[in-house]
């Protein structure tokens, strides 16, 4: 019997070192990273012995991977919201305000309007119109700073993971190798190690864990694609920029097989890596897209307007902004020789998007143009092109833009134009003379003394004065081809004779309202073809009263074309949506379009944080769930010690009963 109980109390010792064992480590490790919660459990034997003990760690892998996901979403707002709010800060700050810079510039106008023949007035416009462009390019240095510091980020973040990814595989060796004979041989630090990594990674990026065989873990992304597979391989992450060096897309490479690069769904990465590709995406991109087509419109708008003025030199106006010329981005894969370069056409600023477009190669002589999202993604109808002369020419929506080609273009090759943030920093004035804005009216009109009629003729509007397409001529100073003209009425209602200084003629029905008055003139003969201007008659004209129309010479007080170059401000010249070209429905003014970069950002950061409030409070109740199943809990730790501390001290007292029978066994058989 006493053989008996000194098997039984030393068998108890012996399971009880080890539970003590079990709890010191335990509470040792209370503050380590990545530590779980260990549990000695023990069986008993025939005869009522305790068994060898065998340590386990106190994990719930749902509780765990539910932790990695909310963890992942978490990061992902957490980087978002950083990286938001910063920009959200900048441009809600007055001083990097454009509209204060487009509004400055507009009053600076209404000085120059008031007194058109001062040059001191003018040059407070010039002064304002320089401040503009600075304006713009220190805002969108702004976005190209933060766009900086996304691409370092990923990066540094994508190195990370790539390092995490290696050594998980590197862990699963070391766990395969041991368990491949016995899974308790294998040492629970690496598992730690290895549930550790996963944690990490997973604030890098979405990421979903399987197990395989001999206790390994394989680990995928929320998209699919796999990172860690089976017998210790694995795929990294790869930045590349195709065809914008400088816009950096996350990929995979795979290792160790001769296949190609394999892009990822950046929008369902999350993480810290998915929260800068999403802020890049939704908030920089679009902004400096917005930024701009702003500045587009705005320049194209003034240099129109200042065309159809005559300067203060006297001469037909010319531009006032210098609208750059961008090269388009080639993808890597294109096989032809060709090159595109992409700018602005002349007057068809209030038709440019806020988006980058994509140039594709239909044939040898065709391409197709497609307006295109942050990702690539294409948004609208795409709009067909012909190729002659080196020029995409064509009908249809081409967004505003002018377009030439160099070389041969392979069916397939793409090109990718990015005018919008490449001119947000390129937009420069094209003068810096103040006689330069043309705030005169180039024609005059006048009756003559000697009407009977109670008909007036308006003060008239310029509509072209290129000498190519108009009745203006080329000359320094400019006139009007074969001008002055003289509008007679004849004895037919609505009937009119129009004379040029020669002596042609012209007969032609006006409309009844006196409207637009050289509207209905129609198939006319040099000069009056085309005249680039046009009149209202108001009231009542007698037969043979005449109006003289003429170029205003010396005309250097009037200010006509400096009301509608400030008519500007409050014209819906923005380009809203790629619904509708035309419509004014579509666009917006300038601050308009201004208010909507500042109060986008805001609200989709506004967003962010609510967004990521709700999921910290998520990832707060999976780290406290996961905690109370795999963490170390002090008191429980102590109550423990406790106890196994006094059992230890139990079965030392048996196995001292035990020796006290046996000894006196031992004395009776003496």
């Amino acid at each position: 019997m006493s053989f008996d109980l000194l098997n039984i109390g030393a068998a108890g010792v012996r399971a009880n070192s080890e539970l003590l064992q079990t709890t010191s480590k335990n509470i040792a490790n209370l503050n380590t990273k990545g530590y779980i919660r260990e549990r000695t459990e023990h069986g008993t034997m025939i005869g009522g012995m305790v068994g060898r003990g065998e340590t386990v760690r106190l994990i719930n892998q749902f509780a765990q991977q539910q932790l990695n996901r909310d963890i992942s979403n978490q990061s992902y707002y957490e980087q978002f919201v950083t990286e938001a709010s910063r920009v959200d800060t900048l441009f809600a700050q007055d001083s990097n305000s454009l509209s204060k810079s487009i509004n400055s510039m507009f009053n600076n106008l209404q000085s120059a309007i008031n007194l058109p023949s001062s040059t001191t007035n003018r040059s407070l416009f010039m002064t304002g119109a320089q401040g503009l462009v600075d304006q713009m390019d220190r805002l969108s240095g702004i976005v190209v700073d933060q766009n900086s510091i996304v691409n370092e980020q990923l990066d540094i973040f994508s190195e990370e993971a790539n390092n995490l990814v290696q050594k998980i595989s590197e862990l699963n060796k070391q766990v395969a190798s041991k368990s491949a004979l016995n899974l308790n041989n294998v040492d629970h630090s690496v598992l730690n190690e290895r549930d550790q990594a996963i944690k990490e990674l997973a604030e890098l990026v979405d990421i979903e864990t399987l197990d395989g065989e001999n206790g390994e873990k394989l680990v995928f992304l929320g998209t699919g694609d796999a990172l860690v597979m089976q017998g210790g391989a694995f795929n990294l992450f790869a930045m590349k920029g195709n065809p914008d060096p400088n816009h950096k897309e996350l990929t995979l490479d795979i290792k160790d097989k001769n296949v190609v690069q394999l892009e990822l769904d950046s929008g369902s990465l999350k993480g810290k890596i998915g929260g800068l590709l999403a802020f890049r995406d939704e908030v920089l991109i679009p902004a400096q897209n917005q930024l701009g087509q702003i500045g587009l419109a705005l320049a194209d708008a003034f240099n129109q307007q200042n065309r159809l003025g005559m300067d203060l030199d006297g001469n037909i106006g010319g531009d006032l902004f210098k609208i750059p010329t961008v090269g388009g981005f080639a993808y890597s894969e294109n096989t032809g020789t060709a090159a595109l370069t992409a700018t602005l056409e002349p007057g068809r600023g209030n038709e440019l998007p806020a988006t980058d477009f994509q140039v594709t190669y239909t044939s040898a002589t065709t391409v197709e143009i497609t307006a295109v999202d942050a990702k690539g993604n294409p948004i609208g109808t795409p709009t067909t092109g012909n190729i002659a002369g080196g020029v995409i020419t064509g009908t249809g929506d081409y967004f505003g833009l002018q377009m030439n080609v160099t070389g041969s273009g392979a069916t397939g090759d793409r090109f990718l134009v990015k005018l919008n943030q490449q001119a947000s920093t390129g937009l420069e004035l094209a003068t810096q003379r103040p006689e330069a804005l043309a705030l005169a009216s180039p024609i005059r009109t006048e009756k003559s003394a000697d009407n009977n009629g109670t008909a007036t003729i308006s003060a008239g509007v310029v509509t072209d004065t290129d000498p190519a397409t108009s009745a203006f001529t080329a000359g320094t100073p400019p006139t009007l081809n074969d001008g002055p003209y003289t509008l007679t009425k004849t004895a037919n209602a609505n009937e009119y004779t129009l004379t040029s200084n020669s002596g042609t003629t012209h007969t032609f029905t006006a409309p009844a309202d006196g409207k637009d008055i050289l509207s209905t003139v129609g198939a006319a003969p040099a000069p009056f073809d085309n005249l680039g201007f046009t009149f209202d008659i108001e009231g009542t004209p007698n037969t043979g009263d005449s109006f003289e129309i003429s170029f205003n010479t010396g005309g250097f007080d009037d200010n006509r074309n400096g009301a509608a170059l400030d008519g500007l401000k409050s014209s819906d010249l923005v380009r809203q949506n790629l619904e509708s070209t035309g419509s004014t429905e579509s666009h917006k003014t300038f601050n308009e379009a201004y208010a909507d970069i500042v109060t986008g950002v805001g609200v989709i950061t506004n967003q962010a944080k609510t967004n990521g409030a709700a999921f910290e409070a998520l990832a707060n109740q999976s780290s406290a769930w996961f905690e109370s199943l795999s963490g170390v809990n002090l008191d429980e730790e102590a109550a423990n010690l406790l106890r196994f501390q006094q059992s230890y001290s139990a079965s030392a007292q048996v196995i001292s009963a035990a020796r006290t029978v046996f000894d006196t066994l031992l004395s009776a058989a003496r």
